[in-house]
């Protein structure tokens, strides 16, 4: 398990996010949200990224490849699988 710690946000310089020592540049959600919200026009896409608000406030994973899809227009077969096992290991966590 990697070593976990609180950084400020290196846009607002507001919130605190919890990153790993691998995480070069801490962003919280707030500062992502207007990017997240731009629409997705394929419905496996739609379908995939359909998971609740907090899921993506609570995991900066599941944010960053969303940003990459939403940037790049496309996921290898490995970022979906793991978006999914994330999504999932997040609904265990939250229930």
């Amino acid at each position: 398990m990697a070593v976990k710690f609180k950084q400020l946000c290196n846009k607002c310089k507001k919130n605190y996010i919890i990153i790993t020592f691998k995480q070069n540049y801490a962003l919280c959600y707030d500062c992502q949200k207007d990017d997240l919200k731009k629409e997705i026009k394929d419905p496996k896409m739609k379908k995939l990224f359909n998971i609740p608000e907090q899921f993506y406030k609570d995991n900066s994973f599941l944010r960053n490849i969303k940003l990459y899809y939403l940037k790049f227009g496309s996921l290898s077969e490995k970022q979906m699988e793991a978006f999914k096992k994330s999504a999932e290991r997040m609904k265990k966590i939250i229930k």
